[in-house]
C-alpha cells in the first residue's frame, strides 16, 4: 500500500500543468479571495494596509490608467465583462450596462481586474460571499469591480468612497453578487459588505464597519459585519434599508438583536479556516477556537505587522500545524553509512507532497488510503491570478506614499513587485492576460512556469524558491527608503514628472530583475527533474 501510494503521488506530481479548477462540488467553489487589513496604529511604520488575492481564472493584465479632465456633458460607460478581457483594448464580449454623468476630473489608478489603487492613496480590496440567490438583481447597472473603478476615479479618501458606493447603487441599482471591499486611506481602512436588494427593485443594501487602528482584520468570502451601531459614525456606515430587507426575505424576525451576518451569511457562522488561522496567529493570547459561534471582528495583534509579515501571511498553507495537508503524505527514507551500507530508516513527509494538491490529486491519494489529505483552504492558492497588499503612508506625498505590493500567480512561490501610486505606466508585459492561453509576453507565464515547475519536488525546491522570494523583499528593504527620500526632494521641489518617471523606471526595472530570476529558476527546475527522477 505504501508503494502504490507513493506511485500515486509522483504521477500527480509528474502532471504539473494540471491546474486545479475551481468548479461546483469543489471544497473551494466560492471561496475565492482574501483581504487582510490593518490599521495605522497596528503597523510597524504607521501605514494603514488593504490587500487582495484574486483568486481564480480572472484576467492578469494590468495598466496604470491616465487621470483626465472630462467636459460637463461627458458620460461614463459602466460595462460589464471587464473581469475576462485579455489586453486593455479588448472589447470582445464587452456589454454596456449603462451611462452615469462623468466627473469634471478622474484620477490616475492602477486598472486589475479589481481595480485597486488611485494616484491619492485610496486602495481596495475584494473578496466575493456570494449571498443568497433570491437577493440578485441582473437588471442593476454595477458589478463589484465597476463600483471600485468609479470610486477610485472619483475619491481621495476612503469614507467618501463608500458614500459614492452607496449612493451609485441606490440609484441605478446593484447586479452582483454578494461581494466584501475593503477600502482604505493614508488614516483608516474600512470593510464594506454589498448585496442586492432582490430582483424587483433598483437597489441594494451595504454596510460597512471600519477596522479599528490598532486593529488587524480580514474578510476570506464570508459575510462578517455583526452588530451596526449607525450612531457610532466612526466606525459604521450603513444603507437605509439593511434591516428591511432582511424582514422582507425572511432572514430576520424583527425580533433577536440584529446582527448583519447572521441576516446575510445563508446561515453559516462569520469565519471559517483562513479568519480564524490569521485573526488566532497574530492574537494567540485570546484563545480563539474553530467552535466558536462568532470570532472578533478584528483583533490587536501582539506584534504589529510589517509588509513582509503581511507577505507572510499571504504565502500561508498551514505548515506545521494540524490543518497541514502535507502531513499525512510521507515516505521511508534510507539512512547510509560512509561506505553506503544501510544503517536505518525514517519516515518522512515525501518531497512531492506539496499544499497546493489539485482535486485530481487529492482524490487519487484519498482513494488508495483514505484520510491522507484533508483538504483545507489555505490563504495561498495555485489558482490565484495576482494578488496585491497595499500600502498606505500620510508622511509621504501621495505618489510614492501609496505602493501596490504586487505578485502574479500563487503568492506562496512568487515575489512581490513594488508598484507606486504616482507611477506613469507599468512594465508592457503586465499589460498581456496569461490566463486564456500561453504567452510569453505576458508577465503571469515568466512566473507560472518556474512556479508549477517547483511543486514536482516542493521538498527539494521549497527552500530554493522562498530564498529567491525573501531576496527581493531585502532588496525593496534596502534600495526604496533611498529611492524615496530622492523623490520627495523632487516633488517638494516642484519637479514631480522627474520625480514620476524615477518611480516609474524603478517599478519596471524591479520588474525586470524578477523576471529574469524567475527565468533563471524555470531552467533550473527543468534541469531538475526534465529527466525524471
Amino acid at each position: 500500500m505504501k508503494l502504490r501510494l507513493l506511485l500515486a503521488v509522483l504521477l500527480a506530481a509528474i502532471s504539473v500543468f494540471a491546474y486545479a479548477q475551481v468548479v461546483p462540488g469543489d471544497p473551494y467553489f466560492g471561496e475565492s479571495c482574501t483581504s487582510i487589513m490593518v490599521g495605522k496604529n497596528a503597523t510597524v511604520d504607521g501605514s494603514v494596509i488593504t490587500a487582495h488575492t484574486c483568486d481564480g481564472n480572472y484576467r492578469t493584465w494590468v495598466r496604470m490608467e491616465k487621470a483626465a479632465d472630462h467636459a460637463d456633458t461627458a458620460m461614463h460607460i459602466v460595462y460589464k465583462g471587464t473581469l475576462h478581457t485579455e489586453t486593455p483594448d479588448d472589447m470582445r464580449k464587452l456589454k454596456v450596462a449603462g451611462r452615469i454623468p462623468q466627473a469634471r476630473h478622474t484620477y490616475a489608478y492602477l486598472n486589475t481586474a479589481y481595480p485597486s489603487l488611485n494616484e491619492k492613496q485610496l486602495g481596495i480590496g475584494e473578496a466575493t460571499f456570494v449571498g443568497a440567490d433570491t437577493l440578485v438583481n441582473k437588471n442593476g447597472m454595477f458589478l463589484i469591480e465597476e463600483l471600485q473603478r468609479v470610486a477610485l476615479q472619483r475619491c481621495d479618501n476612503a469614507r467618501d468612497a463608500i458614500r459614492l458606493i452607496g449612493s451609485l447603487i441606490k440609484e441605478y441599482g446593484y447586479g452582483d453578487y454578494g461581494e466584501c471591499i475593503t477600502i482604505a486611506d493614508p488614516n483608516e481602512v474600512w470593510q464594506m459588505e454589498i448585496l442586492g436588494e432582490g430582483p424587483a427593485r433598483i437597489g441594494g443594501v451595504w454596510a460597512a464597519q471600519r477596522i479599528p487602528d490598532d486593529h488587524v482584520g480580514i474578510q476570506a468570502n464570508i459575510v462578517r459585519i455583526g452588530t451596526i451601531d449607525l450612531k457610532n459614525t466612526d466606525y459604521f456606515m450603513a444603507s437605509d434599508n439593511f434591516k428591511e430587507v432582511a424582514l422582507e426575505f425572511g432572514f430576520w424576525d424583527g425580533k433577536e438583536p440584529f446582527k448583519f451576518w447572521k441576516a446575510y451569511g445563508n446561515g453559516n457562522k462569520p469565519f471559517k479556516i483562513r479568519e480564524f488561522f490569521v485573526l488566532s496567529t497574530l492574537a494567540p493570547s485570546l484563545g480563539l477556537t474553530m467552535d466558536m459561534e462568532e470570532l472578533p471582528f478584528s483583533v490587536k495583534p501582539e506584534k504589529k505587522l510589517s509588509i513582509e509579515k503581511l507577505a507572510e501571511l499571504y504565502r500561508e498553507t498551514y505548515e506545521g500545524s494540524s490543518y497541514d495537508m502535507t502531513q499525512h503524505v510521507k515516505m521511508v527514507k534510507k539512512r547510509y553509512d560512509e561506505n553506503r551500507k544501510e544503517i536505518g530508516q525514517d519516515t518522512i513527509i515525501s518531497p512531492v507532497a506539496n499544499p497546493w494538491l489539485t482535486t485530481d490529486m487529492r482524490n487519487t491519494l484519498n482513494y488508495l488510503a483514505p484520510g491522507t489529505v484533508e483538504f483545507q483552504r489555505t490563504v495561498s492558492v495555485s489558482w490565484c491570478s495576482y494578488s496585491h497588499i497595499t500600502q498606505l503612508r500620510s508622511w509621504l506625498p501621495d505618489a510614492i506614499g501609496g505602493v501596490s505590493w504586487f505578485s502574479f500567480d500563487n503568492p506562496g512561490e512568487s515575489p512581490r513587485i513594488p508598484i507606486y501610486a504616482g507611477v506613469n505606466s507599468v512594465p508592457a508585459k503586465w499589460e498581456v492576460c496569461g490566463q486564456k492561453s500561453f504567452r510569453e509576453d505576458a508577465a503571469l507565464w515568466g512566473f507560472r512556469k518556474a512556479n508549477k515547475l517547483a511543486t514536482v519536488s516542493w521538498g527539494k525546491t521549497k527552500k530554493t524558491v522562498l530564498d529567491n522570494v525573501l531576496s527581493f523583499e531585502e532588496k525593496a528593504r534596502l534600495e526604496m527608503p533611498s529611492l524615496e527620500a530622492k523623490v520627495k526632494k523632487l516633488w517638494e521641489d516642484g519637479k514631480t514628472e522627474e520625480a514620476k518617471a524615477m518611480i516609474t523606471n524603478y517599478s519596471s526595472d524591479f520588474s525586470g530583475a524578477a523576471l529574469q530570476r524567475w527565468a533563471g529558476l524555470e531552467v533550473k527546475f527543468w534541469e531538475m527533474f526534465g529527466r525524471g527522477f
